[in-house]
């Protein structure tokens, strides 16, 4: 390697170190804003444990395949696009988690959700309702629900920590009665998307930026709290709390989770492993895949 290649490699990690910032923090900021608390707390609610919190990454940790591939499904139902543009999207998907190349989100990060641009974003949110309820709600992991609730119980929050847009990550923390969502933010103007993200997709070390700011602006001790997640890509995450847990993980962060000890929770039974294979691989690369959509949406 040259000494310029050197240095715009160099200046590309700090490029995408500080993207990944950006994102963190937007995330965070989105999910103050939105508020603690999704559900009125019950009479007999438990004694807040208030430096203590817990952070479960979506897809195929909290739900069964990629919830924004889901998402997608019910667009393409609505006639966003096509089901061709729908396998497309799949296809960019498993490519993307089998290459596992992190430069395949910087690429795409730019257009990643162009197939929302110049929807309006109450629109949107109005469909992801709708979509969960048809789509999502029967695919949650009863086994992640329970941990979560556990967390619940002893007075902390729980966030959902996803590359899914943060408003369709709110509307399933709402509906699972959780605290709130860290997921990638949409820019918007005037409530119209669009197109274009603020920072980068929450994905990899975008996630613990973003698990840092909200620690942070909530007072929180991460040594005192838990994540979990199914993806070596979210070991950053999982490296800055004191308890991490391997959620069904994938071989990669099973192996990293007997390295270092942490817990390991897997609620696939052989036959739904072998089921749900493809459909998890989808996790990891759903936003990048995005593009295949949006670029044919936006050329019809």
């Amino acid at each position: 390697m040259s000494e310029e290649d050197a240095l715009t490699g160099a200046s590309d990690d700090r490029e995408g170190t500080e993207r990944s910032r950006i994102a963190g923090e937007a995330s965070a900021a989105a999910a103050v804003a939105a508020g603690d608390g999704n559900e009125p707390a019950p009479a007999e609610a438990p004694q807040p444990d208030l430096t203590a919190a817990a952070f479960f990454d979506v897809d195929n940790t909290m739900m069964m395949g990629a919830s924004i591939f889901h998402f997608a499904r019910g667009l393409a139902a609505r006639k966003f696009f096509t089901t061709s543009d729908l396998a497309g999207f799949a296809w960019e998907q498993l490519k993307f988690r089998i290459g596992g190349r992190e430069t395949n989100v910087a690429e795409h990060r730019d257009t990643a959700l162009s197939f929302v641009a110049g929807r309006n974003v109450d629109e949107i949110v109005a469909l992801g309702e709708e979509i969960y309820d048809e789509l999502m709600a029967d695919r949650i992991w009863a086994g992640t629900r329970a941990l979560a609730q556990m967390h619940l119980d002893a007075g902390q929050r729980v966030w959902l920590v996803t590359a899914t847009p943060v408003e369709l990550a709110q509307i399933i923390a709402r509906r699972l009665g959780l605290t709130g969502a860290l997921g990638t933010v949409a820019e918007s103007v005037d409530g119209v998307y669009t197109g274009r993200l603020v920072g980068e997709i929450l994905h990899g070390p975008a996630k613990a930026h973003a698990v840092r700011a909200l620690a942070v602006a909530e007072g929180l001790d991460l040594r005192r709290c838990t994540a979990y997640s199914d993806s070596v890509n979210d070991v950053p995450m999982l490296s800055v709390v004191g308890t991490a847990v391997a959620v069904n993980p994938d071989p990669e962060l099973r192996d990293i989770a007997k390295e270092r000890g942490w817990q390991i929770r897997d609620f696939r039974t052989g036959r739904k492993a072998a089921k749900i294979g493809v459909p998890s691989l989808l996790g990891a690369g759903a936003i990048a895949g995005a593009v295949a959509v949006g670029y044919a949406y936006r050329k019809r």
